[in-house]
């Protein structure tokens, strides 16, 4: 017997979170009862759990790295109809989603899957999973600019925490760098808001790096599944970033 939102985050249904929400609303109900409490119990091998009416499905836990192409819309639909993450993924029969989310204009690395206590995991604020992108800015940002990214930076959401900055590229003749940042946290478009603040505004963005796992060469619009070693160091580096959070 496990607690109901953990059951249904690793069926899929959500995010543990949000499945909290689904439970509080009324919307669960198990061997036909509704549950809206959340210290109630259930064992999805015996008991017929529904959500809206519906029996939830538990499908084998999938977990996918895509090299999301720019000009994709990072979500399971688009109401005006533009591609999505999804389209890309051909002959995967089971529902996934992303984990966490990257603009339309970022491309990079992505990952997907069902397995909704993973997912919160993996972006659940407390645990600080690094992410590293390549940041094609605007002119070229001197030192003490760079040591602004370092030490955090006042965006209208607040200061950011301090990120790894360094130079790949500088293109005089472009008038135009590539920094590799790391950041630790999931604000909405902090990267580019990150540069904004310093006055160098990004042309080209891409996640090259998400915790421990890489990009590598993957082909732009493909995907492979992450292996078991994969997705424990996954697991392994959100339990690790939160440990060192709590014990500097």
């Amino acid at each position: 017997m496990e607690r109901l939102q953990k059951v249904l985050a690793q069926a899929g249904v959500a995010s543990r979170r949000k499945c909290e929400e689904i439970i509080l609303a009324g919307r669960v109900t198990v061997n036909g009862e509704v549950v809206n409490t959340l210290g109630a119990k259930a064992n999805p091998n015996t008991d017929e759990i529904k959500v809206d009416g519906k029996p939830v499905a538990f499908e084998k836990k999938v977990y996918l790295l895509f090299n999301k192409p720019k000009g994709v819309i990072t979500s399971a639909s688009d109401p005006e109809g533009r591609k999505i993450v999804t389209d890309y993924l051909k002959g995967i029969k089971e529902r996934v989603y992303p984990v966490g989310r990257l603009d339309y204009d970022t491309e990079g690395l992505l990952i997907l899957t069902n397995d909704g206590e993973f997912a919160n995991l993996l972006t659940h604020p407390k645990h600080h999973v690094p992410k590293t992108y390549l940041a094609t800015v605007k002119g070229v940002p001197h030192g003490d600019k760079l040591e602004r990214l370092r030490n955090g930076v006042k965006l209208e959401d607040g200061m950011t925490a301090p990120a790894e900055v360094e130079y790949q590229d500088v293109d005089p003749e472009k008038k135009q760098a590539t920094i590799m940042i790391t950041i630790y946290e999931g604000r909405n478009r902090q990267v580019r808001r990150m540069f904004d603040a310093i006055h160098h505004p990004v042309d080209k963005l891409k996640r090259i790096a998400f915790g421990p796992i890489l990009l590598s060469n993957l082909k732009r619009g493909t995907f492979r599944p992450l292996t078991a070693v994969e997705v424990k160091e996954l697991q392994d580096s959100a339990l690790k970033t939160h440990k060192i959070q709590n014990n500097p």
